[in-house]
């Protein structure tokens, strides 16, 4: 009973949000929608008889804080989009690229009275997501997405927008965080997992390469995603790409960020929390067709140096996922969400597994790169 008067109070609340803003009709119904962990997105159906459903979503502004920086980063890159995609015509831009509501004030987010942040997009119809890759052809539109979102924003002055989650992918960041818990200890775990941390630092200076190569102003910073996982694709009903979404952390960064933390989640062939390790293995034909998608986009744009970076981006963001699951573990569990005390330690084992098995098949997986490179 509880959860149902509780739902109801969402219900309301969500429809008393959807209200301020610019909607074509009258509100009739908010439905929870998607698999996201971040905020919280509802579904908005209007009584108009077209163009009536929308994407009300309340933003976590415990994860981001600069809700003004969040919102005007996402406006500056659909309009950027939209603008390169102007030559196909209002209705197929739509299709293409996430559109903001405004509010009826004009504003590009709505702030209640108990001071949730809300804001809409137009839900872009007769599209689908997956959580999990079924086919190669998933993996080649999924890399083309990603690929053709980087090309489209490579002209963006990545100053026009903020560093909304800052040293999300700077691993020289994270293994100080690392370094901070182990000198804590909280909870007495540092001498459990010595042999992974000698692991993990003995993997330290290769790992900063990508991090040195920008520092030398050898890496151009550019607009990137940042969290490129395949069920932040939309495709069509014949799985070809329509539309990148869930924009909350797209701000300055390096490419090969995207490229790598794509290939994590595509190339494992078993659970990011496994614990048989004999189970994560290579999935080589997903990992080709992501790549072959991608760069037949992104090569267009791509420095040498750029190029030669994607690479070690394939080891470096498992690496650097261990990281994180391995400080939350000796802190104490206090970032992630745990299913069982040793959740955090299974997934760290985990991703150094995968990291083990990308250095065993760095050279195959370099050829397979530069194979697509050279392919017109």
């Amino acid at each position: 009973m509880k959860s149902e008067v509780m739902s109801t109070k969402e219900t309301e609340k969500s429809i008393l949000s959807a209200t301020k803003f610019k909607l074509n009709g009258e509100v009739l119904s908010a439905t929870p929608f998607g698999s996201g962990h971040i905020n919280d997105t509802f579904k908005i159906t209007t009584n108009a008889t077209s163009n009536n459903l929308y994407l009300l979503q309340r933003i976590n502004h415990h994860i981001f804080k600069d809700v003004d920086g969040l919102m005007n980063n996402i406006q500056a890159v659909c309009n950027h989009l939209k603008m390169k995609l102007a030559h196909l015509g209002e209705e197929e831009v739509l299709k293409k690229t996430m559109t903001l509501v405004p509010c009826l004030d004009g504003k590009k987010y709505h702030k209640d009275e108990e001071g949730d942040y809300w804001r809409i997009f137009l839900l872009i119809p007769d599209t689908r997501s997956y959580d999990i890759l079924e086919t190669t052809e998933q993996a080649y539109s999924g890399g083309m997405a990603f690929g053709q979102f980087q090309k489209q924003l490579s002209d963006l002055d990545p100053k026009e927008l903020v560093e909304i989650l800052p040293n999300f992918h700077n691993i020289e960041f994270r293994l100080n965080n690392l370094r901070d818990a182990i000198a804590k200890d909280p909870v007495k775990r540092v001498t459990e997992v010595q042999d992974l941390l000698d692991y993990i630092f003995e993997r330290e200076d290769k790992m900063r390469w990508i991090l040195e190569m920008g520092r030398a102003n050898r890496l151009p910073l550019r607009i990137t995603h940042n969290d490129t996982k395949f069920n932040n694709v939309l495709l069509d009903k014949n799985d070809q790409v329509q539309c990148v979404i869930d924009l909350d952390t797209v701000m300055p960064g390096y490419v090969a960020y995207d490229f790598g933390d794509a290939i994590r989640t595509i190339i494992n062939s078993a659970a990011e929390d496994e614990a048989d390790l004999n189970k994560i293995q290579l999935n080589f034909p997903l990992f080709q067709s992501f790549t072959a998608g991608y760069l037949s986009e992104a090569k267009e744009f791509l420095t040498d140096d750029e190029v030669d970076s994607l690479i070690y981006a394939v080891h470096l963001l498992p690496y650097m996922q261990a990281v994180r699951f391995l400080t939350d573990y000796i802190d104490g569990d206090t970032y992630y969400k745990i299913a069982y005390p040793e959740h955090n330690l299974v997934r760290t084992k985990a991703q150094l597994k995968l990291v083990k098995e990308l250095e065993a098949n760095h050279d195959k997986l370099s050829e397979i790169l530069a194979e697509y490179l050279t392919t017109k």
